[in-house]
């Protein structure tokens, strides 16, 4: 009984570490698969405006809570100005729809600063809604976006 243990190991390591040539190919998808389980995102494109109220809040409640969770700090976002889209779907049409912004963000410091920000089509809790992401430059304390939040645009 212990030999037929030992062989049914060393079939089983035997196969498990063999090339990948001696496996079976792999297939494609097939209808099922592409149709049901497979079937991919579906992007409509339809996303808030740069200055659309919803988008504004969330940029500057965004801002406020990591400042102040973080950094401790008391800086808020307490207006915003000269908002813009800069590109919108900039890259290839299957990618996920993004709209990119900018604006000059008033800080409580008295100091104005310029904020750039994506919209993402599904970037949500959980991809339910839109989400976003944003970049207020020198204030970006973790260096996410570095330089002067270059990687937050386009």
């Amino acid at each position: 009984m212990a030999r037929r243990g030992v062989l049914l190991g060393a079939l089983l390591a035997t196969l498990a570490f063999a090339p990948i040539s001696f496996m079976a190919p792999a297939n494609a998808a097939g209808w099922l698969e592409k149709n049901i389980w497979l079937s991919g995102p579906r992007y409509d494109g339809v996303l808030p405006a740069c200055e659309s109220p919803a988008v504004l809040d969330l940029v500057a409640s965004r801002f406020a809570t990591k400042e102040g969770r973080f950094w401790n700090s008391p800086l808020q976002i307490v207006g915003f100005d000269q908002v813009r889209e800069t590109a919108y779907r900039p890259w290839a049409n299957d990618t996920i729809p993004r709209r990119f912004c900018r604006g000059a963000a008033m800080v409580s410091d008295g100091v104005a600063r310029r904020v750039y920000y994506s919209i993402v089509e599904d970037g949500g809790m959980i991809g339910n809604s839109w989400g976003i992401e944003w970049c207020v430059d020198g204030l970006d304390r973790n260096m996410a976006y570095n330089p002067h939040c270059k990687m937050a645009r386009p």
